[in-house]
């Protein structure tokens, strides 16, 4: 058997040496997996992924199997076994050594799988097809010739473990069965309906003549799962995203799940509550992106990740009066990769997490060394929020830093706000009574609701360079009313993206009170900072008055 020699080089060192291998792997029909010394998955092929409900990296195989001891298998004979799953599979299963305590794992359905006992497989809680079952639909939806094709729809739930996590699993049950007759209704006679578990949910629609059909179907449920729940007296609000694969080539059900799977992880990275079809080139995307999430995590570990400095000026004085620190990934093989492409990764994957701490500490280590009363300035991530750790974090950084609290600004998105924002609000202000200054970044691009700034009183509003880079009217208003705003609320009003003379003259006349821009400074690395407050270019103050 050559697949553990592939394993070897492919999985366990983290790289594909040869993509051919991997392709070879992706298109076996059956599940190959492999294990690292703890029992962690560390690879699983597209069958895999199919059999076990998507993206299994990192699960244990104690996650899959049930009674299942990887110390007893030999590490250096293997074993050969029979496994059951959780949803009650049984596989025969393969257990070939790679050394070093790791596995590679053929599985395999034994007989009793294939035959009419999948087809009384059927959720316990809802009533809907479980995997098995709706499976058999597809394959045998697949070989029917009726003159019309098929297609297979995803659909994760959107926010649903905040409601377990609020309201009880009990009251979450009962959603999952108010969700599974909607599905039902909306779907046509013919249809199945199926639950692979958790909030995973699948449709398999028939008599789909071209793709405007499967389209609708997707839209109706989106709408119909998003509307207001009532239970047990709770008003629920959730929403539904969707991926869909059409038939077009494919021959097999795994196949057709995995694209609906791929379809459906676009549909949730593009905002949720919507839905995607499937098209070519999303399964290199995925592959390009798990490879990113490797080299994420390998960067935190080889700390290739540093920060440079961009300053901010105060308008009234013409002097610099702190910095925002701006994170950097310095890739050992593609360079200078921007936060754009990996940030959001690094959020759907919660790295943000341990990256956003590494960055409040290395922030105030640096600051502590800049002269006066300087200011770093830290964007904190929504996830960050979430990890009920934020202001331990804080406070320890400040602490080992020996940095003073009113020298440290954290910057916020609304994006933090629109979920838990009780939760949110009471850490604010738990940072605010202990000195560390607030300011609400990017005003203006999302939902800018007065209601933030009444709630909670920031210290700065940072207005989005799209209003800077334009100069019509309507941004123009726009500024004009944030600065007026500011000052009513005793808020400093920051403009971001100065880069031009002109533009900073335009926000002078508009009475922001801050500037942040190329014009003004560049991101800059750490030991540069003491050399541009020593010798900062005058040219942009002489445009002032």
């Amino acid at each position: 058997m050559t697949v553990p020699t592939i394993l070897t080089s492919a999985v366990v060192e983290n790289t594909l040496v040869m993509p051919s291998f991997e392709r070879i792997l992706q298109n076996l029909s059956h599940p190959v997996l492999a294990l690292s010394a703890e029992g962690d998955v560390t690879f699983a092929n597209a069958a895999a992924e199919a059999s076990f409900g998507g993206w299994i990296i990192g699960l244990n195989i104690r996650d899959l199997f049930c009674g299942f001891a990887l110390s007893s298998v030999s590490a250096t004979q293997g074993s050969s076994m029979i496994l059951t799953t959780k949803q009650d599979s049984t596989y025969d299963a393969l257990l070939t050594p790679l050394g070093d305590g790791q596995f590679v794992v053929d599985l395999r359905l034994t007989l009793e799988q294939d035959g009419p006992a999948i087809a009384a497989d059927l959720d316990d809680l809802t009533g809907l097809a479980k995997r098995n079952m709706f499976m058999s639909h597809v394959t045998r939806a697949l070989t029917k010739s009726v003159g019309s094709s098929v297609a297979v729809h995803c659909l994760d739930l959107d926010r649903f473990k905040m409601i377990n996590d609020t309201l009880g699993h009990a009251i979450g049950d009962l959603l999952l069965k108010k969700v599974a007759d909607r599905l039902s209704s909306v779907c046509r006679k013919g249809d199945v309906v199926g639950r692979l578990g958790g909030d995973e949910f699948v449709v398999l629609q028939i008599g789909v003549h071209e793709p405007a059909d499967a389209e609708k179907l997707a839209s109706r449920m989106v709408d119909l799962i998003g509307r207001t729940y009532v239970i047990s007296g709770h008003t629920i609000n959730i929403g539904v995203s969707v991926g869909v694969a059409l038939r077009s080539n494919i021959a097999q059900a795994r196949d057709m799940l995995r694209n609906a799977d791929l379809a459906l992880y676009e549909a949730k990275r593009a905002g949720r509550g919507r839905y995607r079809l499937f098209e070519t080139g999303m399964d290199d995307l995925l592959h390009k992106r798990r490879e990113m999430e490797i080299d994420l995590r390998r960067a935190l570990a080889l700390k290739q990740f540093e920060l440079n400095y961009q300053p901010f000026l105060d308008l009234a004085s013409n002097t610099c009066i702190g910095f925002e620190a701006l994170l950097r990934w310095k890739h050992p093989v593609k360079g200078y990769i921007p936060p754009l492409d990996f940030i959001s990764l690094a959020e759907e994957n919660g790295l943000i997490v341990k990256i956003g701490e590494w960055v409040l500490r290395t922030a105030c280590l640096e600051a502590a060394s800049w002269p006066g009363e300087m200011i770093v300035a830290v964007n904190v991530s929504p996830l960050q929020f979430k990890s009920d750790t934020l202001l331990e974090t804080i406070a320890s950084a400040l602490e080992k830093a020996r940095l003073p609290a009113h020298r440290l600004e954290i910057e916020i998105t609304e994006g933090a706000l629109l979920d838990d924002t009780d939760n949110v609000l009471k850490t604010l202000i738990a940072l605010r009574d202990i000195g560390v200054k607030i300011s609400m970044d990017d005003f203006g691009t999302g939902y800018s609701s007065l209601s933030y700034l009444q709630k909670f009183p920031f210290n700065k509003i940072k207005i989005d360079r799209s209003f800077v880079a334009n100069a019509n009217p309507d941004s123009e208003a726009i500024l004009r009313a944030v600065a007026g705003l500011g000052a009513s609320l005793g808020m400093a009003i920051t403009a971001e993206g100065v880069e031009t003379a002109e533009q900073l003259t335009r926000i002078r006349d508009e009475r922001c009170t801050h500037v942040q821009g190329y014009l003004t400074g560049r991101p800059m690395a750490a030991n540069l900072v003491a050399d541009f407050l020593k010798n900062s270019n005058p040219d942009w103050k002489r445009e002032s008055p």
